[in-house]
C-alpha cells in the first residue's frame, strides 16, 4: 500500500470510494462527498493535508483530509480529521490507521498543535483520541454525543490553556 497526496487526477475515484464507504456505516452517507468538495474550494485547504491510500494495483483504497480548526479564542490552530474512509473490501486491514499516522506527520510538520475528530471512540482512542470534553473543548453542534468528539494533542503542550468551542470552516455549516 502506497499513501500518497491527493492528486485532481484521484478525485472521481475518491469520490466512489467515500459514498461507497460511508453508504455501509450505521448512520449511513450524510453528504461527506459534498463536504470534500466544499473544503477543497476553501482558500484555507491544502492539499497536501489531504491522502489517498492505493492498493498494489493503485486503486484508491482511503482517503482522509485534514482541514484547519480553531478552539475558543486561541490563536493556536488544530486540524479535524474529516472525512476519513476506507474502501469496505479493505476494512479492517490497516488501512485507516496507516493514513491517520501520515496524516498526524504532516499535521505537525505543517505546524498542527492538535487534531479533532467525530467518530467512533474505540476506534480513534487506539491511536490517543480522547473526548473533547476532557480538555474542556465542546463540539459546535448540539447534537453530537461527548464520547464521539474527540481530540489529540499533537504535542505535549498542544492543548494547553486552550478550552472552548472548536470553530470550523464554513464547508461545515452545510
Amino acid at each position: 500500500m502506497q499513501i500518497k497526496t491527493i492528486q485532481p487526477a484521484d478525485y472521481d475515484a475518491v469520490d466512489q470510494l467515500v459514498h461507497a464507504a460511508f453508504s455501509q456505516t450505521e448512520h449511513g452517507y450524510d453528504g461527506e462527498v459534498e463536504l470534500i468538495h466544499a473544503l477543497r474550494q476553501d482558500p484555507a485547504y491544502q492539499a497536501y493535508l489531504e491522502v489517498v491510500a492505493f492498493d498494489p494495483l493503485q486503486r484508491p483504497i482511503g482517503v482522509g483530509l485534514l482541514s484547519p480548526i480553531t478552539i475558543g479564542d486561541s490563536p493556536i490552530t488544530g486540524l479535524a480529521l474529516a472525512p476519513l474512509a476506507v474502501d469496505p473490501a479493505h476494512q479492517k486491514q490497516g488501512v485507516g490507521r496507516r493514513i491517520i499516522q501520515k496524516l498526524e506527520q504532516r499535521a505537525r510538520i505543517s505546524g498542527g498543535a492538535y487534531i479533532s475528530v467525530l467518530g467512533w471512540p474505540d476506534y480513534y482512542g487506539q491511536f490517543g483520541y480522547r473526548p473533547a470534553s476532557a480538555f474542556n473543548v465542546q463540539a459546535p453542534w448540539d447534537d453530537v454525543p461527548e464520547d464521539y468528539y474527540l481530540l489529540k494533542p499533537l504535542t505535549p503542550s498542544g492543548l494547553e490553556g486552550i478550552h472552548g468551542t472548536v470553530g470550523y470552516l464554513p464547508a461545515f455549516q452545510n
